[in-house]
């Protein structure tokens, strides 16, 4: 893994801004998905949550914390994943939609998943299991 020297250089992080991009776009052009306030603001939220933990773990400049800060944000994984199915359910999404968001966030939680592997590997014995 090559030196990591900003948050924006993490992978996890640049797939997540991904993700919220789609989900303002999906929020803001859908007139039923505008109006449930409740599910847009949280769905927003959560994912803007993962960006954030990602950026703010790395800043703390230690391993623990950053991990520490990772699985935060892949809680928030899988509370957009969760969040997703309801606005499916509610007709706000589509099936193409809902898919490719569902996708999208797997693709973060097996980055983080990745990363965290990475940071509580004892690297001191050479070892990354």
């Amino acid at each position: 893994m090559g030196k990591i020297e900003r948050f924006e250089d993490i992978k996890a992080w640049q797939e997540t801004r991904n993700l919220v991009k789609a989900i303002y776009n999906r929020t803001n052009n859908n007139s039923k998905f505008n109006q449930d306030f409740a599910l847009k603001d949280q769905l927003r939220r959560a994912s803007i949550s993962i960006m954030s933990n990602i950026a703010e773990g790395f800043a703390r400049r230690t391993d623990k914390d950053f991990a520490r800060f990772l699985y935060i944000a892949l809680g928030s994984v899988s509370e957009v994943q969760s969040q997703v199915y309801v606005a499916l359910d509610s007709g706000y999404i589509t099936k193409t939609e809902f898919n490719e968001c569902y996708r999208n966030t797997s693709e973060t939680a097996k980055l983080i998943v990745g990363f965290l592997k990475y940071l509580t590997a004892d690297r001191r014995l050479g070892t990354e299991d």
